[in-house]
C-alpha cells in the first residue's frame, strides 16, 4: 500500500536525506512512499556531504544481500572512475565511455540497454554492439546523439534562456516499453537542468520508481556528481538537487526482518545526533 499524501525531504546533506526516507518508510504504514520529492542542496566547497555511520551500514548491507554497492550504482549514472582516467578531457570522456560500452553490457546483462549515463551521451547506440541504432535518423540527436554534451554547450554559451532547452531524455520507448514482470531498467526516465541565480546550477531527476535500500542511496550520489560535473564544465557552480518519485519503495526487504535492523538504528542514532547538535547551537545563541 502506499500513501497519495507528497512527502518531502529537505537536507544539506546526502546521507540525512537518504536516512529520513528511509525511516518515514519504516515509521510509518504501508511499505512505500507516493509520491515522493528528495532535496539535497548546499554543497559546500564544490562537495558532497555524506555521514559514514549510514553510508557504511548500507553498503555492508549491500554486500551481504549480494547487491550492488554505493559506488557501484552511482557509477551507472556518472562512472567517476572514468571521468579521472580521462583527466579533466570531459571529450576523451565521453569518447572513453562510448568505446567501452559494449564491454559494459557484455560484463553485466542489466546493462544490456545501456546504462543511465550511455543514455545521457550516446542514446542513439546499441549498448551491445556500440552501433547507431537503426530507428534513429544520423543527426536526428544533436551531438551526435550526446545529450550532455548539448545541455553543458547550451548553459556555456548562454543564448538560449529557455529552460526547456535544458532537458535530457533516458527514457526510449523503442527499448523500454515491456510487458514483462520485473524490469530494472530505466527507473530513472528524465533530467532537466535550470540555471538559477548567481550561476547556480539546479538539477532534476524525475523516477518513475526507485528502491530505498537497493538503489536511492548510489542514485543520489551519481546525480550529486553528474551535478557537479557539469556546473564544472559549463562556469557555474552546482547548488541543488531535486529528486521526483512516483513510488519509492522498501523492496524486498521487511520492516522487521534482521538484516535491516542495525541500518535502521545506525539512520536513527545518527539522525538524533545530528537533532540534539542542531538543538544545542540553537540554545547557545
Amino acid at each position: 500500500m502506499s500513501s497519495t499524501k507528497p512527502v518531502l525531504i529537505n537536507e544539506p546533506n546526502l546521507s540525512l536525506a537518504w536516512a529520513r526516507v528511509l525511516l518515514r518508510i519504516i515509521e510509518h504504514g504501508g511499505t512505500e512512499i507516493s509520491p515522493l520529492v528528495v532535496s539535497i542542496f548546499g554543497f559546500p566547497q564544490g562537495i558532497t556531504p555524506e555521514i559514514d555511520t549510514i553510508r557504511v551500514p548500507l553498503d555492508e548491507l549491500l554486500r551481504q544481500e549480494e547487491e550492488f554497492e554505493v559506488n557501484t550504482v552511482a557509477n551507472t549514472i556518472f562512472p567517476q572512475s572514468v571521468w579521472r582516467i580521462a583527466g579533466g578531457d570531459r571529450h576523451a570522456f565521453f569518447e572513453e565511455y562510448r568505446e567501452t560500452l559494449p564491454r559494459f553490457a557484455a560484463m553485466e546483462r542489466l546493462n544490456r540497454n545501456g546504462t543511465y549515463f550511455s543514455r545521457l551521451i550516446a542514446f542513439d547506440l546499441d549498448a551491445k554492439t556500440g552501433e547507431r541504432l537503426s530507428y534513429i535518423p544520423e543527426g536526428a540527436i544533436p551531438e551526435n546523439g550526446n545529450q550532455l554534451e548539448h545541455v553543458i554547450k547550451v548553459l556555456a554559451e548562454g543564448k538560449i534562456k529557455r529552460d526547456s532547452a535544458l532537458q535530457v531524455a533516458i527514457f526510449d520507448p523503442a527499448r523500454d516499453h515491456s510487458k514483462a514482470p520485473y524490469q530494472s531498467f530505466p527507473c530513472m526516465q528524465h533530467l532537466t537542468f535550470v540555471k538559477g541565480s548567481a550561476d547556480a546550477l539546479v538539477l532534476n531527476a524525475f523516477y518513475a520508481t526507485q528502491q530505498i535500500v537497493r538503489k536511492a542511496y548510489g542514485n543520489y550520489l551519481g546525480l550529486c556528481r553528474l551535478g557537479h560535473f557539469v556546473a564544472e564544465q559549463a562556469g557555474l557552480k552546482f547548488d541543488r538537487l531535486n529528486v521526483y518519485v512516483g513510488c519509492e519503495k522498501l523492496g524486498s526487504f521487511t520492516k522487521t526482518g534482521a538484516e535491516l535492523q542495525p541500518l535502521i538504528a545506525a539512520a536513527r542514532a545518527t539522525i538524533r545526533e545530528v537533532t540534539d547538535i542542531g538543538k544545542a547551537v540553537h540554545d547557545d545563541r
